[in-house]
């Protein structure tokens, strides 16, 4: 097949692009070109910027694809370029959803695609996505583009160490902390239960997805089986690093009262239970199957940190934000 990844390289989508190029299928990657250490052999690269719509219009000029799978599409804006530019152009269109557009908090912990609601009154990134689906849904309908919707959850790999409160940029801050014997955040009690998926197991569930009819008006989340405590993960973190880590409980609201930007993170994804039912992807991909733990996942992240040193940067910022928040949770208590 002839697929087309427009970004391809980030830290979900790279995973994708290299088991997609694994298995024979003809990959071009659209993008800026500024990650090209996570290109795959045999992949294709065309230079540009989806932002810039006349520019990849030209740029995508007299191409077709079998699959078109847009990694960076987030507002109804993005989505309607890209069905302007691959309309009448592909036979599958994926789009990259969200699995924090389900309801927040759900009616019922365990998350199916059919049965629970999408909405979610705390993130506007998850509203965005929400609306994005609706449209492509609407376009479905009045056009026939064949649109399928993926909705990962937590997904991490080598290059990111996956918590709720971590410094996105520095991931490996929390790393550091942990070995410097300074205490981390855990939101709430550390009791929601969640799900780590680890982007090579979404790979063999996305790539499954690729050229199939059956897939068409569809929409699939991927994630792994294992249930994990929020605790378990931390602890499951500090084990990877060697270290029992320091674990200070603080609830989501007296959080987010330091931080307004937490609450879509939080309240809005990660402060709730959510655990997925993946029935649906496996029966039309048999072969998916989440192999990769955390505790083994986190271990090989870690290590890979290790080896690139260069990358074991800290968040100086983030470090005060940590201890003025912990600082303040503390003087609230009776001495």
């Amino acid at each position: 097949m002839k697929v087309l990844f427009i970004g391809g390289t980030g830290l979900i989508s790279q995973a994708v692009s290299r088991l997609t190029a694994e298995k024979g299928h003809e990959l071009y990657l659209f993008n800026r070109g500024k990650r090209d250490d996570f290109v795959p052999a045999g992949a294709k690269v065309i230079n540009g910027d989806i932002r810039d719509p006349h520019a990849a219009a030209a740029a995508l000029e007299g191409q077709n694809f079998d699959v078109v799978v847009d990694w960076i599409a987030f507002t109804p804006e993005h989505v309607r370029t890209d069905i302007e530019l691959f309309r009448g152009r592909t036979k599958q269109y994926i789009f990259i959803s969200s699995a924090s557009a389900y309801q927040k908090p759900p009616r019922h912990y365990i998350i199916t695609e059919e049965a629970t609601p999408l909405e979610n009154q705390y993130w506007q990134y998850s509203r965005d996505k929400i609306a994005c689906e609706k449209l492509l849904q609407s376009e479905r309908d009045r056009s026939g583009f064949p649109v399928t919707i993926v909705r990962p959850s937590f997904t991490y790999g080598d290059t990111m160490i996956p918590a709720a409160l971590n410094s996105w940029p520095h991931p490996w801050s929390i790393i550091a902390r942990m070995r410097k014997g300074q205490p981390v955040i855990v939101h709430g009690d550390g009791s929601s239960l969640w799900t780590m998926t680890h982007n090579t197991d979404f790979a063999k569930g996305f790539v499954g997805l690729l050229g199939r009819e059956e897939a068409i008006g569809e929409a699939y989340h991927i994630t792994s089986d294992e249930v994990l405590t929020w605790n378990r993960i931390y602890e499951a973190i500090g084990e990877a690093a060697g270290v029992k880590p320091k674990l200070v409980h603080i609830s989501s609201a007296f959080l987010i009262s330091h931080d307004p930007d937490l609450e879509g993170g939080l309240l809005g994804d990660k402060a709730v239970t959510s655990v997925f039912d993946n029935s649906k992807i496996k029966s039309l991909v048999p072969e998916f199957e989440a192999a990769v733990t955390f505790g083994a996942g986190i271990k090989r992240t870690v290590s890979w940190f290790e080896a690139h040193p260069e990358r074991c940067t800290e968040d100086e910022a983030w470090n005060a934000q940590v201890d003025a928040i912990i600082a303040a949770h503390s003087a609230g208590f009776k001495k």
